[in-house]
This record gives C-alpha cells, sequence and structure tokens, in this order.
C-alpha cells in the first residue's frame, strides 16, 4: 500500500512491511507489534535493518520507553476514526519521548482529521478510507495556517501574539 508523506505532499511507495508476529522477518524494513518486540528484543535490536514499531489504540509505550529512538518508524493504527488515544501517543512520542524518526497514522483516518494529525507529530498517513486517499490524491485537505497553542510540530511565531503562530 502507498503512503502519504505530509512533507511531500505526495503518495510514494512503502519500504517498510508489516509481518505478522509468527512470521519470519524480512531482510529489509520491518515493523512488528510492541509483544513481538518484548518477546525478541535483544535479537531484533542486533538486526541489522531498520526496525519499526506498531501499536494500536489502547496500547502503551510502558516498558519499551527507553527503545523507542531505536526504532526508525513507530505506526500508529486507528481501529476507528472517533478513537483519539493514537493522537495523545503522537503527542507523547514527540514531545516527552522526543522521537524524531517517522510518525505513521494507519488505518480508520478520516480527512478531517488530518489537520490534528499533523499537529499532533505525524508526519505520514496510510488511510484505508477511500474518500480521504482520493483527497489526500487530488490536494483536497484544507488545513489551517494559522493556530492560537502550541503543538508538536515545528512552527514560527509571527510577532508577539499567539494566533499568528504558523508551520513552519
Amino acid at each position: 500500500m502507498n503512503v502519504y508523506d505530509v512533507k511531500r505532499r505526495a503518495f510514494g511507495e512503502d519500504a517498510w512491511s508489516f509481518p505478522a508476529d509468527d512470521e519470519t522477518l524480512p531482510q529489509g524494513p520491518a515493523a512488528i507489534t510492541k509483544a513481538q518486540f518484548l518477546r525478541d528484543r535483544e535479537a531484533l535490536l542486533a538486526r541489522n535493518a531498520p526496525l519499526g514499531l506498531v501499536l494500536v489504540a489502547g496500547e502503551t509505550f510502558d516498558g519499551i520507553e527507553n527503545d523507542l529512538n531505536r526504532f526508525d518508524l513507530i505506526a500508529l493504527r486507528f481501529l476507528r476514526y472517533a478513537d483519539g488515544r493514537p493522537y495523545s501517543l503522537a503527542r507523547l512520542v514527540r514531545e516527552r519521548h522526543g522521537f524524531k524518526g517517522e510518525l505513521r497514522a494507519i488505518g480508520d483516518v478520516l480527512r478531517d482529521q488530518i489537520t490534528l494529525m499533523l499537529r499532533a507529530g505525524f508526519d505520514a498517513l496510510q488511510p484505508t478510507h477511500e474518500g480521504t486517499i482520493a483527497a489526500l490524491r487530488d490536494g483536497k485537505i484544507v488545513t489551517v495556517d494559522h493556530y492560537f497553542q502550541p503543538a508538536t510540530r515545528e512552527e514560527r511565531q509571527e510577532g508577539g501574539y499567539a494566533w499568528r503562530r504558523r508551520p513552519a
């Protein structure tokens, strides 16, 4: 499946594979579940290929906090568009844990959520909703350019007024 790169504002081929917990990992980049990472931690960290982590809404970073910056990708799966827990995880991993790698939203992502996802720190999207995919592909996502409050995403503040924050 293609992935939407927020910085390039375009879809591109996905270099990552997402094998099931009982499958053998491929030679290249692979994203695994938290359970698999905890079970095979030493072998996975010794692996000579990029490693990603997939978390589902409801999972936390408990037990893997010290390893978060060893991942090149953290993918947060939205099971339902109405579930906001991945937003909290995104902000936590960016602000509290200083994660600098790719942060990807996967699953039931709707076009109305994209502005908030970007502010929470997501920089890649892998939606399953056909309307959202079409809107992203056609450049029909409208975002807000001025903000009152600071966010995870890099912003510049023009002048001394909080409402003059703009995406960098």
